[in-house]
């Protein structure tokens, strides 16, 4: 055993242990206090670049979410309103129901006018004051707002929301009013020919760019220009329903003059007089009546036998005795009228059959008349059309050949007379839609953020606790260390203290 005094090696040894020892106990116990595994980036270089990345995407993400929390407060604004509007709307489509009733006088519908009026300028300063932060919200204004809601750059969703105020809401509508033409002289056949008569192979129906001569209505059709079979087509095209457009057809006549009984007692031979319906010029198809010699048609009988044969043969034609005038009504359908004196029959006057005729057909002539419905087209955009062919401001159905449909807003309701009331109809039904496809769509975006909202959410969750598992303590694991370091300091300071007495063997060999 060699002995020395000038270096103690074993105490020098137990010594750089010891300093070892208290620097790993010392950050052990820094660990603990602090809760934080990475003190530094010299304890995990590595980890420390990993968990800082982490915690950037975490606070991103967080980020993200209040975004879209903002983004979800604004939309929910928006959409309340919205359904104020829409409920506002309710209420004028009921109050133009109401004022198409003729039991109301020029009071009571000036009355609900008023309130229409009031419900108007009310929905017009919701859509110009709905607003979130300063930020108008239902004016129009609010198109392509980018909501950014990811960690990354271009993760965003863009949102717009249409202008629902009142004077930008409403229908665009072509409103054509069905045209009547009639000849003493003339049959009902080559009365139609031109634009009165339907030719699929040579006449054009098309809306919002959409050709309707494939339906079947349409297909084949070659009689009298028939408003409800147009009106048909269009509500049965699955490409004009998703675009918002619409039709109806009406068609409504009242004698020209009053009820005069056809008197045949003195003639020789037969009056015939036809109803056709729609689009047909089938005599077979047509409401036939006679009156033969010898015989007197009134007015009741007249109405009695339209409504009978009306009935048996499956037509849309009702008869009534309005005020001794004969009022004829369908469900848009066009209404054809020929009248036959035989020669030692009776004349017949044609403007006691069917509104806007002229004429009085002679024994031995045959004369006709035909009365075209209305058609009314709504759509909620803009929305071209072209029926060259069968329609002339003067004839047919009573509109240009082609145009454009012309858009009338809530300001321009007029409920004071029955078709105006009719008109308003249309008019808020076709806004009440576009009103709910605005609204639906702002529901559908908050829908969507929601649900990445709580992706995000779930994502930042499992970002922190990839974050915590690199960069935070682990108690357990540590405090079993820290006891470690705490025994080996303990141990190691004992074992100091006996490598430093080694030196005083040598005091043993010098005496």
């Amino acid at each position: 055993m060699a002995l020395r005094v000038n270096f103690n090696a074993e105490a020098a040894t137990t010594h750089t242990a010891l300093l070892r020892n208290e620097k790993a106990m010392n950050k052990s116990l820094l660990r603990i206090s602090t809760g934080q595994r990475i003190l530094s980036a010299a304890d995990d270089a590595a980890g420390l670049f990993i968990a800082d990345q982490l915690a950037t995407v975490g606070a991103a993400l967080d980020q993200g979410n209040r975004n879209i929390q903002t983004g979800i407060s604004a939309l929910q604004i928006a959409e309340t309103n919205v359904g104020q509007i829409f409920d506002k709307l309710q209420t004028i489509y009921t109050k133009a129901q109401s004022a198409a009733n003729d039991i109301n006088d020029p009071n009571a519908r000036a009355a609900l006018q008023r309130d229409i009026a009031n419900l108007v300028d009310a929905i017009q300063k919701l859509g110009t004051d709905t607003e979130y932060n300063g930020i108008k919200l239902l004016d129009g204004t609010f198109a392509n707002k980018v909501i950014h809601y990811g960690a990354r750059a271009d993760q965003t969703i863009t949102t717009s929301i249409g202008n629902v105020k009142a004077t930008n809401i409403g229908a665009y509508v072509v409103q054509g009013s069905g045209q009547v033409t009639s000849s003493a002289t003339t049959a009902y056949t080559s009365l139609i020919a031109g634009d009165w008569q339907y030719n699929s192979a040579s006449d054009t129906v098309t809306v919002a760019g959409v050709n309707l001569k494939t339906y079947s209505a349409l297909s084949s059709v070659t009689g009298a220009v028939d408003a409800k079979s147009i009106a048909d087509a269009i509500n049965n095209n699955s490409t004009l329903q998703g675009v918002g457009i619409s039709a109806r057809a009406v068609n409504t006549s009242t004698a020209s003059t009053e009820w005069s009984n056809i008197d045949n007692s003195s003639g020789t031979a037969a009056v015939t007089i036809r109803f056709y319906v729609g689009s047909t010029t089938a005599s077979a198809s047509a409401i036939s009546i006679t009156v033969a010699a010898g015989e007197t048609l009134t007015l009741d009988e007249l109405v009695s036998q339209i409504n009978t044969q009306a009935s048996t043969k499956s037509l849309n034609i009702t008869a009534t005795n309005s005020g001794n005038k004969l009022a004829l009504t369908t469900e848009g359908e066009t209404i054809g009228l020929e009248i036959s004196s035989a020669t030692g029959a009776v004349a017949v006057n044609m403007a006691q059959f069917l509104q806007g005729a002229t004429g009085s057909v002679t024994a031995g002539s045959t004369g006709s008349a035909v009365k075209v419905g209305n058609l009314i087209v709504t759509g909620t955009d803009s929305y071209n059309y072209d029926f060259t062919g069968i329609s002339t401001a003067s004839a047919g159905l009573g509109v240009a050949a082609t145009g454009s449909g012309n858009f009338y807003n809530l300001y321009s309701i007029d409920v004071t007379d029955n078709s105006g009331a009719e008109l308003a109809i249309d008019i808020v039904n076709t806004a009440i839609k576009k009103v709910d496809k605005v609204r639906t769509q702002i529901g559908s975006v908050i829908n969507n953020l929601q649900a990445i909202y709580d992706g995000q959410k779930t994502s930042y969750d499992n970002t922190k606790e990839a974050e915590n598992v690199i960069r935070n303590t682990d108690f357990a694991a540590e405090m079993s260390t820290f006891t470690t370091m705490q025994i080996r300091m303990q141990a190691g300071v004992a074992m100091l203290a006996q490598a430093n007495a080694l030196p005083q063997l040598v005091l043993q060999l010098l005496r």
